[in-house]
């Protein structure tokens, strides 16, 4: 009887967010990120004001806060008022 003892895999797989959503690295001290795809088994994130981008493992992603948010959109716009290159 193939199988019966096999556990089924419970864990499902993250959705992938769309290109541009802002994410939380918790395995960085909750750094935040814009996804930018999928590199293999892991997802990329580009700081909002620009930079490199770095990889990360889905497990450790969560959607950002809404005042993380607000504070990496600031970041950039006070960024792009100081004329950086984004």
């Amino acid at each position: 009887m193939c199988g019966e003892n096999a556990s089924a895999n419970t864990e499902r797989a993250p959705r992938v967010p769309a290109p541009g959503t802002l994410l939380a690295d918790t395995s960085r001290g909750d750094r935040v990120g814009e996804f930018q795809g999928v590199a293999g088994p892991y997802w990329s994130l580009r700081p909002v004001g620009g930079g490199r981008e770095w990889e990360v493992e889905p497990r450790y992603v969560r959607p950002a806060l809404l005042m993380e948010q607000l504070r990496a959109r600031t970041a950039r716009l006070n960024a792009r008022s100081r004329g950086e290159a984004l």
